[in-house]
């Protein structure tokens, strides 16, 4: 340890590409001291260092930062970027955003993001490798459609539309569509079979992962939800312990109304739209799914409520309102380990 530094409350990291700035507070309350290190050098450091609070905002490497960290002493923190902002004094540079995150993991009821094992982040890079193929396909298809309606030739929607009839629209429109533009449209026909062949490889690595993964396999038990929803919401918040409740991991996922009440009056709008973009939209489309099949919602739990609902409200905010049922629903099979409708089951088997 080093003597030449006094006991800390807690030390503030900026993560960066190359170098880190940390900045340690005093048990006094004061800045104990300031410095700036190479990545390489982060363990060596802070081997040195007292063990205390370790602040870090959510990042890219801050849980490979964290996991390092705890296996020094330290007691690492990761705090969502939103809620440092409000510490930053003055100007902004590397030793200002130090210094607020040291201040603001702190703060007692401040809440934190859960550290990811090694198996959640690569199961997280298999989803975010897939999501991005999948846009590049989509762009890739759209620039397909682009350059038909340049020569006056729509599709119909859908890209098996677009797929059926492709070489058929170039074969018979040879004098109209010149040959580089023919070649250009091939090989970005070539381009969206390949990506064909990606997304679909990753989907059945994803789809093994949930058959051999516990959570995943009781998370499937839930209406609606698959192989990629389950697998998503697990790399997402493994087993829910940073939730206290359904409705907690709902907010999180942006499926709430956003509130603006004052003065006594609840002003409530849209949905928040707040936290996982990617998550939320996974539990929109499952349950737009569910809602294509009316004659199947007697088979559920929340069934009747379904049921009640549909008459009164709009399709989209229905879906939605849906959607943030199944999200407290997985959660609640996540963090209790039971299937869903266990209890139904018994009771039917009485």
């Amino acid at each position: 340890m080093d003597t030449t530094i006094a006991p800390l409350a807690s030390i503030g990291i900026d993560i960066g590409k190359e170098v880190f700035h940390l900045v340690g507070f005093g048990t006094d309350g004061k800045i104990a001291f300031r410095r700036k290190i190479k990545r390489l050098a982060l363990i060596e450091t802070f081997k040195k260092l007292p063990v205390c609070i370790v602040g870090m905002e959510a990042c890219l490497s801050a849980h490979f930062v964290s996991r390092a960290l705890r296996q020094l002493g330290h007691d690492p923190r990761i705090i969502p970027a939103v809620y440092v902002k409000p510490f930053v004094k003055g100007q902004k540079n590397d030793y200002n955003d130090a210094e607020a995150i040291a201040e603001a993991v702190l703060r007692p009821n401040l809440r934190t993001v859960r550290e990811k094992s090694q198996d959640q982040l690569d199961l997280q890079a298999c989803h975010r490798v897939r999501s991005r193929l999948v846009s590049r396909r989509t762009a890739t298809i759209n620039q397909i459609r682009a350059f038909l309606i340049e020569q006056g030739i729509a599709v119909r929607t859908g890209s098996r539309a677009l797929r059926a009839s492709l070489f058929e629209i170039l074969k018979n429109r040879e004098d109209e569509i010149s040959p580089r533009m023919s070649d250009l449209i091939v090989g970005l026909h070539e381009d969206w079979l390949r990506l064909d062949e990606r997304i679909e490889a990753i989907t059945r690595e994803i789809e093994e992962i949930s058959q051999h993964e516990d959570n995943c396999t009781r998370l499937m038990s839930v209406p609606g939800v698959g192989p990629l929803i389950s697998t998503a919401v697990v790399a997402a918040i493994g087993s829910g312990e940073a939730f206290n409740r359904g409705r907690d991991f709902g907010a999180w996922l942006g499926l709430v109304p956003r509130q603006y009440s004052t003065g006594g009056r609840s002003i409530l709008g849209g949905i928040s739209k707040r936290g996982s973009r990617y998550l939320r939209t996974l539990f929109i489309q499952a349950a737009k799914v569910l809602l294509m099949r009316p004659q199947n919602w007697a088979k559920f739990s929340f069934g009747e409520w379904l049921t009640n609902a549909a008459p009164r409200m709009h399709r989209n905010k229905l879906a939605a309102a849906l959607a943030n049922k199944l999200a407290r629903i997985a959660w609640s099979v996540l963090y209790n380990g039971k299937a869903f409708d266990t209890h139904r089951l018994e009771v039917e088997a009485i």
